[in-house]
């Protein structure tokens, strides 16, 4: 597993002060407990803005857990490239059938615990459906879903009910999608529908 800022204990301390600090000055509040299993799939949504990444690092800081987190290939270009994957990124390439649903799933069994963060619409721009790649990367490691959220309007964000894939695509979907109904995103009108489609 790559090294990241989370293995780094001597700045664990100082993130998580400093992410508490963070959240305090901009009038947000963490919500919900860290689930007590070793390793689960964190949803992150609903994701319309750039501050999303940046608030869901100050939650995970705030949190104290290490996480590892799925972006698109071209967040991870130039001097960022070392410096997201530190934070804990893998880079996907969407454009392309990469197998990153047998990786992710290679590394869930390869790992005794481990956080994996996916934003299902995997774009901040609007669109039609969720991408399907979490759910089936849970799914195949045999780990829960945990439904994460960044609710603008309230200013919360944290880590809502376990979900546990069944396999009934729909009706977990069903039930997912009412959590999120009322989580409200930085730009609603970049909203989508909460339903999952093919891909990653």
């Amino acid at each position: 597993m790559r090294y990241t800022v989370f293995d780094t204990p001597i700045l664990e301390p100082l993130l998580h002060g400093t992410a508490l600090v963070l959240l305090k000055v901009f009038g947000w509040r963490k919500e919900g407990q860290i689930p007590d299993v070793p390793k689960f799939v964190v949803i992150s949504a609903p994701h319309t803005s750039n501050w999303d990444l940046a608030i869901g690092l100050v939650l995970a800081f705030a949190f104290r857990v290490k996480v590892r987190w799925m972006g698109k290939d071209s967040l991870f270009g130039g001097p960022f490239s070392v410096i997201f994957k530190w934070l804990g990124g893998i880079p996907v390439d969407r454009s392309r059938s990469t197998g990153m649903v047998a990786q992710a799933i290679r590394a869930f069994h390869e790992s005794e615990r481990m956080i994996m963060i996916i934003a299902p619409e995997g774009t901040r721009s609007r669109t039609l459906h969720w991408r399907s790649g979490f759910y089936h990367i849970a799914r195949g490691a045999s780990v829960p879903i945990a439904l994460g959220f960044l609710d603008y309007r309230r200013k919360a964000a944290g880590i809502g009910p376990l979900i546990v894939p069944t396999g009934d695509l729909d009706a977990d979907m069903k039930a997912i999608r009412a959590f999120y109904a009322g989580v409200t995103p930085k730009h609603p009108e970049r909203k989508c529908v909460v339903v999952a489609a093919a891909g990653v």
